[in-house]
Order: structure tokens, then C-alpha cells, then sequence
């Protein structure tokens, strides 16, 4: 096997063997705690431009094969493991996870110790690192990562969106049509509102209102996706025209975040984000914890001078009163936003989940509900 080298930016090296295409990668270093769906990990758009560690020490047992993927490719731009099969073994597996990283040209590191990589970033903080089974001199190749981009001010929406539109049919009778804007949307997305009878047209991240309401949609998504959304203005003017025009609204991930910025909130940068499928969040309504699947660098600000805090407050804004309605139980984080005057509202994570878990599934169904009480209004 080829040595490698993962780099940090802090100047930590962890050395271990090559895994996936020979080369060198560069991006922010995080960590997912996830044990299972790398599939869905690596396909997921909202990792463009980082380098994922998978906590799990065991990776790649299963395979690869064509009906898991989350979107058109793997957006990864390396990928950190601990052990790594021999071969896989599952009865859909098509190939191993090798292949494919070879197959779509992914370098990856094995063999590196994922517990004190870890430790290291939750103490220090995600942070740019590099890959590389080509370099092997470390201070050489730290000073590339020096030069390389951050995370903060990356717009990357454009990178991963759909380049035309497409239609995802309901299934069965169509009780509602919805715009989804695709900021980085995966797959099982508007196969999930599909299901509850939702006609889904998903639209490039630079639409305009003016294509939105060419749809003439029953309600407006938006979709998870990469980079900081302090860099989303066209999204943000797009969700503030939407709410001017009361239609229903819902955001997942960083759709979440821009809803936040539309109403004037700010956003800031995690010290090294949620990754994995099993973090806790609070729903306020219900009193229920949800075990959820989390893929964000950056979260919503509760804002300064707000009269209580987000677990307990409602603030107001120029679209009304708003309240949190989901908290993250290991930091607090902000999780969902719930607009009291206006129809729209939006959670941190993915209730898509389609490696699991499922709990929040039902805010598909919240959304479809919010929707045909609109169209009742306003018959």
C-alpha cells in the first residue's frame, strides 16, 4: 500500500495508507458520527469542499451499490477512515468502497486514528487540512493548505445546484405542488413528499421569484446544501419575497439558516459543527426528543437584545413573531425556526434521512398540512 498523509492546519500530521484514488486533496477537515449510510455521507452535497472522518471505526463492510446514492456523485472532497474491509460482504453490494473512490477520483486516507483526530478537532475546531499519497513532506504540504480557502465566505450553492429544472411526480392523486429550490437537495428529499401526494419541481439555487411563481406553487422549499450562509443573498431576498407573499415555506439545513438571515437574524460558525445521524434535538411543541441525521458548519443566532432566550422565547421581526421550535439537546444550537405570523418554518437537519433515523419525518407532513390550511384560507 502507498503511504499517506492527512495535514491539518495547526500543523498535526497523522500518517497512514493510502485508500481510494492516489493524489492530494485539499478542504475543511470535520468528523461524522455516523455508523451507518456512508453512502448517503459521501453522496451528499452539503460536504462539497470538506474532508469527512468517519468516527466509526469500521467503514466500507458493506459495499457499494447504485440505488443509495444521494445525488449524482460523491461530493467529498476526501475521506479519513480507521479500518477498512477486505472485502465487502452485503447482498446488494456491487463493488467495494475502494472502487468507487478510485472510479470517481476521491483520495482517502486509512489506518489514521480517527478517536485522537477527533479529540484534536473538538478541542481545536474543524479546520482546513490536506490528503495526500503523493507529498511526503509534511511543511510542504501544510503551506498549500495555508493558501487554500476557508469555509467561512464560501458560496458554494452554484457548485452543486441542478443546472435545469425537473419534476418529481406525486404519488397517487397530487394534493400540492411545490418549489423546491436546490441549494445542494439529495435524493430522497422530494422522493419523501412524493409519497404524501406532493408534486415536486426542483429549481436551480439562482431562480427567481419571478420562476417560483411560474410554478404557481402551493408552497416553497428549501434545500440543505454547502459553504456559509452569510455568502446566500439571492436565497435570502427569494425567501423575504416569499414570505411578502404568504406562501407556505419550509427550509431543511442550510434552508434553515437562510430563513433565520430573512427575518434578520445572523448566523455564525460552529466550532466543529454536527455530523452523524444520531444527535438529539428537543421538539419544543411536542416535548419529544428526536434522534435526527445533522450535516452542518454553521448555525442561527438568537438575536441580541431579544427579550428571552431561544428556549424559552418569542422574538419579533420584520415578518412577525417568531419562537424556536427545535433545540439541539448537546450544545443548545438553535435546530427549527417557527414563524407565528406568517406561514413558514424550517429545522437544522435532515428529516429526509435516508440511512435513518426517521423521526422527523412528520414535518413532511407538517409542511403538506401547512399547505392545504393556506389553500383553505384562501378559498
Amino acid at each position: 500500500m502507498t503511504q499517506a498523509l492527512l495535514v491539518l492546519e495547526d500543523g498535526r500530521v497523522f500518517t497512514g495508507e493510502s485508500y481510494g484514488a492516489i493524489g492530494e486533496t485539499f478542504g475543511e477537515v470535520v468528523f461524522n458520527t455516523g455508523m451507518t449510510g456512508y453512502q448517503e455521507t459521501l453522496t451528499d452535497p452539503s460536504y462539497h469542499r470538506q474532508i469527512v472522518a468517519m468516527t466509526a471505526p469500521h467503514i466500507g463492510n458493506t459495499g457499494w451499490n447504485d440505488e443509495d446514492d444521494e445525488s449524482a456523485q460523491i461530493w467529498v472532497s476526501g475521506y479519513v477512515l480507521r479500518e477498512t474491509p477486505r472485502a465487502p460482504s452485503n447482498w446488494r453490494s456491487q463493488r467495494s468502497l475502494d472502487d468507487e473512490l478510485v472510479r470517481q477520483n476521491v483520495v482517502g486516507i486509512a489506518g489514521v486514528d480517527t478517536r485522537a483526530l477527533t479529540r484534536h478537532l473538538r478541542e481545536r475546531g474543524a479546520m482546513r487540512a490536506a490528503i495526500s499519497s503523493v507529498e511526503t513532506d509534511a511543511d510542504a504540504l501544510l503551506q498549500r493548505i495555508l493558501s487554500s480557502p476557508r469555509m467561512s465566505g464560501a458560496d458554494l450553492a452554484g457548485d452543486v445546484s441542478v443546472a435545469e429544472p425537473y419534476v418529481v411526480p406525486a404519488q397517487g392523486a397530487a394534493r400540492a405542488r411545490v418549489a423546491a429550490l436546490d441549494l445542494g437537495i439529495k435524493y430522497n428529499t422530494p422522493r419523501r413528499m412524493a409519497e404524501r401526494g406532493i408534486e415536486v419541481h426542483v429549481l436551480p439555487a439562482n431562480s427567481t421569484i419571478e420562476d417560483v411563481l411560474a410554478i404557481n406553487p402551493d408552497g416553497v422549499f428549501l434545500s440543505n446544501g454547502p459553504g456559509d450562509p452569510a455568502t446566500a443573498a439571492h436565497a435570502v431576498a427569494l425567501t423575504q419575497s416569499i414570505l411578502e407573499r404568504g406562501i407556505p415555506f419550509f427550509g431543511i439545513c442550510i434552508g434553515n439558516q437562510i430563513l433565520g438571515r430573512a427575518l434578520g437574524f445572523d448566523t455564525y460558525k460552529l466550532q466543529y459543527g454536527h455530523r452523524g445521524i444520531n444527535q438529539p434535538v428537543l421538539d419544543k411543541a411536542t416535548g419529544k426528543v428526536e434522534v435526527t441525521a445533522h450535516n452542518h458548519g454553521f448555525a442561527v443566532a438568537w438575536p441580541t437584545g431579544a427579550n428571552n432566550s431561544p428556549l424559552e422565547g418569542v422574538t419579533t421581526t420584520p415578518f412577525g413573531r417568531v419562537e424556536v421550535s427545535h433545540i439541539c439537546l448537546n450544545d443548545d444550537v438553535i435546530e427549527g425556526l417557527n414563524c407565528l405570523d406568517v406561514p413558514a418554518f424550517s429545522v437544522q437537519y435532515h428529516p429526509e434521512a435516508a440511512a435513518g433515523p426517521h423521526d422527523a419525518d412528520y414535518l413532511f407532513d407538517r409542511f403538506a398540512e401547512l399547505m392545504e390550511t393556506a389553500r383553505a384560507k384562501k378559498n
